[in-house]
């Protein structure tokens, strides 16, 4: 029975107690909170391993929340679920780039919301790569210690950036398709779409520089070193 911590940041009472509710009966530990102060006083005390984070909160904006608990070190592993009523392409983009491993439009099906929970937990404890330091041109990758170093210096990635540029750049040169990268990455039973992948893609880039992750059209990525 898992026993993975998440906390559920949500100002409204019913949708807290619908996601504990079947979180719970699911075997996970939950934590519920109404606003983001409360979550933010809670995560210096204990570290959770997923969050269910509501966008629009009375006192925080969900998405300033989610940059916030990227910047620190100390978080870099918690998987963030960011839940919201706005369904539109460039709010999930927004949502994505702002550090989220996953994103859900409300309403939601519990079934789809414990799915991708599960997802999100079992990559979090299956990162795997051939060696535990590989370097490649200007980019030394340690995956011990989840860290990237960029012509000597440290870069801030989040789990899911790490993970995607571990996998092509150990990919000894292979084209990833969107579907493969989704899988391996998210889970085989992840609910998402392929945009999510084209994001974390334009973030690395950002990151890191154009001249590493190649697009091969209509297929995916390839890592060229």
């Amino acid at each position: 029975m898992s026993k993975e911590l998440i906390y559920v940041v949500d100002d409204e009472k019913n949708i807290r107690e619908l996601i504990e509710y079947n979180l719970v009966k699911a075997g996970f530990i939950i934590k519920s909170f109404e606003n983001g102060q409360k979550f933010l006083d809670a995560l210096l005390i204990s570290k959770p391993d997923l969050v269910c984070l509501d966008i629009m909160l009375p006192d925080f904006d969900g998405l300033d929340l989610c940059k916030k608990i990227r910047a620190d070190k100390r978080f870099a592993d918690i998987q963030i679920i960011l839940l919201t009523a706005k369904a539109t392409e460039f709010d999930t983009i927004i949502g994505l780039e702002s550090g989220a491993d996953d994103y859900i439009h409300k309403p939601f099906s519990v079934n789809e919301l414990q799915a991708r929970v599960r997802a999100l937990l079992r990559r979090k404890t299956n990162i795997s790569s051939t060696t535990d330091e590989v370097r490649f041109d200007k980019i030394l990758i340690d995956v011990a210690k989840r860290t990237v170093k960029l012509n000597g210096k440290y870069v801030d990635l989040t789990l899911k950036e790490f993970e995607l540029l571990n996998l092509l750049a150990n990919g000894n040169g292979k084209v990833f398709t969107r579907n493969e990268l989704l899988e391996k990455i998210w889970g085989y039973d992840y609910y998402g779409d392929t945009r999510t992948v084209d994001v974390h893609i334009h973030s690395l880039r950002k990151i890191i520089g154009d001249k590493y992750i190649f697009t091969v059209r209509g297929v995916g990525y390839k890592f060229i070193s």
